[in-house]
């Protein structure tokens, strides 16, 4: 029986471990980062002495909260750089990085304030900052990014993106597929032909 006792343990704080950062993640979204601790203790089905026995600081728990968005984040920007085409490698840096972005609120909020303390989360941003900046000049040297377009433009994209509100979180996804077609067709140097909304 005692055997047994401490892996009961760890399962519990696994356990306890998830709900707390699944209910982050849905307030976080929701509500964006200033969610009080205590209210995600609630949500979890926790006491504050657990949750802040897991997470001592709202940092670590933003962090964790936001890894799994920050690794797909860097996966979309690397995709997009790879591409040997640097316009369509930005347009589709534009499009995923708009519908992640939709899809959780809190991330948005995280990565263009750089929530203080929260490291991982300002060296991501960093990260994709400077890989866009490099696509960015790549597109325009092909002559397909228009030549006033600066990075600040992108940020400014971002903060748009996060403004789309909906009914549903598929209407949000939806919105922001639609807003990120209107950019990349804002962005083109010489359009060609409008492609259609989705």
């Amino acid at each position: 029986m005692t055997d047994r006792l401490p892996h009961t343990l760890r399962s519990d704080a696994l356990d306890n471990r998830e709900r707390i950062l699944d209910a982050a993640r849905a307030l976080f979204s929701a509500d964006g980062l200033d969610v009080p601790m205590r209210e995600v203790a609630r949500r979890a089905g926790v006491g504050p002495a657990t949750l802040y026995r897991r997470f001592p600081t709202k940092r670590m728990l933003v962090t964790e909260a936001f890894a799994e968005q920050l690794h797909a984040c860097r996966a979309i920007v690397d995709e997009g750089c790879a591409d040997p085409d640097p316009w369509r490698g930005l347009c589709l840096v534009i499009e995923r990085i708009c519908e992640l972005h939709a899809r959780d609120r809190g991330f948005t909020e995280a990565f263009l304030s750089a929530y203080p303390g929260v490291t991982d989360v300002a060296a991501g941003r960093e990260h994709t900052v400077k890989a866009v900046a490099e696509l960015a000049q790549r597109a325009k040297e092909a002559g397909r990014l228009r030549s006033d377009f600066v990075l600040d433009d992108l940020i400014l994209v971002l903060m748009a993106n996060k403004g789309i509100h909906a009914t549903s979180a598929a209407g949000q996804v939806k919105a922001s597929r639609r807003f990120a077609g209107l950019v990349i067709q804002a962005f083109e140097a010489c359009p060609r032909h409008a492609q259609p909304l989705r």
